[in-house]
């Protein structure tokens, strides 16, 4: 049987024994040990140290931010507000001043789904596609105005339709040419005004900048053209007074060559149902005959 306090003076024995004196192989085998956990120790330091901060501007640090401009399309680039107008309904858009009428039609496609080949675009007569919005002095708060039919109105034309018009318009082949009626006649045989707007027989050019003056309309008076693309209308201006008429209440445009005249066309605004509401106008230039048509019905007409 041990006595109490045994086992406290067996450990104090043994801690205050002398330690043994190493030999080499075994003094060289601590001294290896030692080295390799001081490496470690160091590595474990080295893992703890926190990572380096990303400097400022860093692309890596920072969230890129989309405010709704292409890729790179407005860093450091003159941006110009426009109201793009489109089948009477206007869109708020931003684009680079430098754009050109060919990224200014994407743009619009964009947004109304109508397709660049199809679509016309006008400011102040028809945007170049090669020139920026700068060269043809686009300004902020300007209104483009487009006109053009969407893939899925072509589409959508009634066959049956086409064909009935189709027939109207061989039948009226058949018919005596306009400029030969006497309502006609009475108009034309006055001749050709002399301060009419000089014609391009086979062109086909923009509107002008400038009213389209000198004409005749069925009365035999002096009247002229001014296409407001702005406010969307058409005015007629006589000596008397100037009619202002928006350009969707105008139901067709019709127009002949003038005979022994060709590259003079009469031309008639539809303002009603029938054909008794044609508004003639004699001597119009030729090269403006189709942008007449085109701006003033708003789609695509095949004649």
């Amino acid at each position: 049987m041990e006595e109490p306090g045994m086992d406290t003076e067996a450990e104090t024995v043994a801690t205050e024994a002398p330690a043994r004196p190493l030999n080499c192989v075994e003094a060289e085998a601590a001294a290896g040990a030692a080295a390799a956990a001081a490496e470690d120790s160091c590595d474990a330091r080295g893992s703890l140290q926190p990572a380096p901060a990303q400097p400022p501007g860093d692309p890596v640090a920072q969230a890129s931010v989309s405010n709704g401009e292409d890729a790179g399309g407005g860093a450091g680039r003159e941006l110009v507000d426009l109201k793009i107008i489109w089948n009477k309904t206007k869109h708020d858009v931003r684009v680079p001043l430098d754009s050109t009428g060919s990224e200014l039609k994407q743009k619009i496609h964009s947004i109304t789904g109508l397709p660049p080949a199809m679509q016309k675009v006008m400011y102040k007569g028809l945007v170049p596609e090669d020139k920026t919005l700068r060269e043809i002095k686009v300004t902020s708060g300007a209104k483009i105005m487009v006109v053009g039919s969407t893939i899925n109105d072509v589409l959508a034309v009634n066959t049956p339709k086409d064909a009935a018009q189709q027939d109207a318009k061989a039948e009226e082949n058949k018919k005596e040419p306009l400029c030969r009626q006497k309502q006609h006649r009475k108009v034309l045989d006055k001749g050709k005004p002399e301060d009419v707007m000089p014609s391009l027989k086979g062109a086909q050019e923009r509107l002008p900048t400038v009213p389209l003056s000198g004409m005749y309309n069925k009365s035999g008076g002096k009247v002229r053209l001014t296409f407001k693309l702005e406010q969307d209308q058409l005015w007629i201006g006589t000596k008397e007074r100037t009619e202002k008429l928006p350009m969707g209440s105008i139901k067709n445009v019709v127009s002949e060559p003038i005979e022994g005249h060709e590259d003079y066309h009469m031309m008639a605004f539809q303002l009603g149902p029938t054909e008794a509401s044609y508004y003639w106008v004699y001597w119009v230039p030729t090269q403006y005959v189709d942008a007449i048509k085109d701006t003033v019905l708003g789609k695509w007409q095949y004649f």
